[in-house]
């Protein structure tokens, strides 16, 4: 079973690297940062490389440890969470490559499945999700301070237990961290309710920008460069901005799209409410993503980028 051979070769490794995808979110940041208490239970080094994420997630434990590189060139494991192909792994070819050992822990359908062992599990809302049953196999102890990194996964990747992929399994995973002590109000309130003023600025811009195209079934906005630097933009501001769009009555695909420093072209974000795959339509791109959350890249100017996007959300609308 997969299981038992990833938790064999944690066991033989000294040195774990734990790495996520580029631009990460809360599912990301709370299941690496999870299984670096896990791990450290099971009396292991351990090093997150993580070299940029948004300040909304500093108040989490174990923060304080991520690093934005590392001294070591070739780790005994390397694991990779919350994060569907190597190309977006932040870290992948300088850290997961290299490694004596693999593995990919993950709940995106769209994985490439690119670790020697892989567990990733699609029904599930989010990585943390994946994680706090493989470490109740594992016999992992969940203290307030795993279980908060696991909650908070699994609040934002669920947009606070509202989007469809939420299953009585979720519930009943939140309801034993509550049980452990957990503080998931404060949690909520912490990564849904507290918002830096350059997000609020850009909230604005996208809002003023917002075209409801397809006879209002699709919203298009967009944030380059110039207004990033102009709100004095961290990474992270940019967060939520493509869901201004699905909250509209009527609207069945957002789009909020964002210029990529030094590339020439634009992150992709993709909402939907009801029947499109917006994953689909990111794998056309060359993305990926959930069925109703998914991005991709593509290169060009604003009006190219939407023509684009369009062209391919006109043949699933």
């Amino acid at each position: 079973m997969t299981l038992d051979n990833i938790f064999e070769e944690i066991k033989k490794a000294e040195k774990i690297v734990l790495l996520t995808h580029e631009t990460p979110d809360g599912d990301a940041i709370g299941s690496t940062l999870a299984m670096k208490f896990a791990l450290e239970q099971l009396q292991k080094q351990v090093d997150i490389i993580i070299p940029k994420y948004a300040k909304v997630f500093e108040f989490l434990p174990g923060t304080d440890q991520i690093k934005k590189e590392s001294s070591i060139e070739k780790y005994d494991l390397a694991i990779a969470l919350d994060c569907a192909d190597l190309k977006r792994l932040v870290g992948g070819e300088k850290y997961f490559s290299p490694a004596k050992s693999k593995i990919v822990i993950d709940h995106h359908g769209s994985n490439t499945m690119f670790g020697d062992y892989n567990f990733v599990n699609p029904v599930a809302p989010a990585c943390c999700e994946v994680l706090i049953g493989m470490f109740e196999y594992f016999g992992i102890d969940i203290s307030i301070d795993l279980g908060t990194c696991i909650i908070t996964g699994i609040i934002t990747d669920t947009g606070g237990f509202q989007y469809s992929g939420v299953t009585a399994e979720t519930f009943e995973f939140a309801a034993e961290l509550l049980q452990k002590g957990v503080n998931i109000s404060e949690v909520y309130k912490k990564v849904f309710k507290t918002r830096t003023k350059a997000n609020f600025e850009l909230s604005k811009l996208a809002s003023d920008r917002m075209e409801f195209l397809e006879n209002g079934k699709v919203t298009f906005t967009y944030i380059n460069a110039e207004d990033l630097k102009n709100v004095n933009a961290e990474e992270g501001d940019h967060e939520g901005l493509v869901e201004l769009g699905r909250e509209i009555e009527g609207v069945e695909v957002a789009v909020f799209i964002r210029e990529k420093e030094n590339s020439n072209g634009y992150k992709v974000s993709l909402r939907s409410n009801d029947y499109v795959n917006v994953s689909d339509v990111a794998m056309m791109l060359g993305g990926g993503g959930h069925v109703k959350a998914a991005g991709c890249f593509v290169a060009g100017t604003v009006q190219e980028v939407k023509n684009k996007i369009l062209s391919e959300i006109r043949k699933v609308l």
